[in-house]
């Protein structure tokens, strides 16, 4: 089943998380990958650009651990991972409120791992480099070979592979493993 909402709206979170609680009765795992995007120069940035660029990358993930966490704690048992980008680590020409929103959620996570350890829920972070999604299709073929380039795996990552790393971390295998950011980047980062 799906259940949609705007993360950027407390309101519309909380009926979302109640609604899967409700058919499902509690949830395990919560992955945060939600998310926008935008290239502008940071002198063409409105507040309203800024504003949203948090709402939805950062408040997304902070309203809807707040909603499904208590349930976690409860049980002591629960993962959580949450979505947040190389360009979080590094940083990212003409992104400037996207990369500190991405940035955030690896504070948010690293935070939370500490904070939420003791009651057996693990808070792990997937960053991924560039992939191929609707999110990068707007990029030229020129700008996605220099990319590519830049990889030194020599090609773009696919959802699937950072969905993999993502099921890794909510699975029993990765039951000691928390407050970590895991770069799926083909190496674009390095060590």
């Amino acid at each position: 089943e799906l259940y949609r909402a705007d993360v950027a709206d407390p309101a519309a979170v909380e009926a979302m998380a109640a609604a899967a609680e409700k058919r499902f009765g509690h949830i395990d795992a919560l992955v945060n990958n939600a998310g926008i995007a935008q290239q502008k120069l940071f002198t063409d940035l409105t507040a309203a650009d800024w504003d949203r660029m948090l709402s939805v990358n950062a408040g997304g993930v902070f309203h809807t651990c707040r909603c499904v966490l208590p349930g976690m704690l409860r049980r002591h048992s629960g993962r959580i991972v949450n979505i947040s980008s190389i360009w979080g680590i590094s940083g990212a020409s003409c992104e400037v409120h996207y990369s500190a929103s991405k940035a955030a959620v690896i504070g948010f996570t690293r935070a939370l791992a500490q904070e939420v350890g003791p009651s057996g829920v693990t808070v792990n972070c997937v960053a991924p480099g560039v992939i191929d999604t609707e999110m990068n299709a707007n990029l030229s073929p020129e700008t996605l070979a220099a990319l590519c380039g830049e990889t030194p795996l020599c090609r773009i990552g696919s959802p699937e592979e950072v969905a993999d790393a993502v099921v890794f971390l909510c699975g029993g295998k990765a039951r000691f493993i928390t407050g970590q950011v895991l770069k799926v980047d083909g190496g674009f980062l390095g060590g």
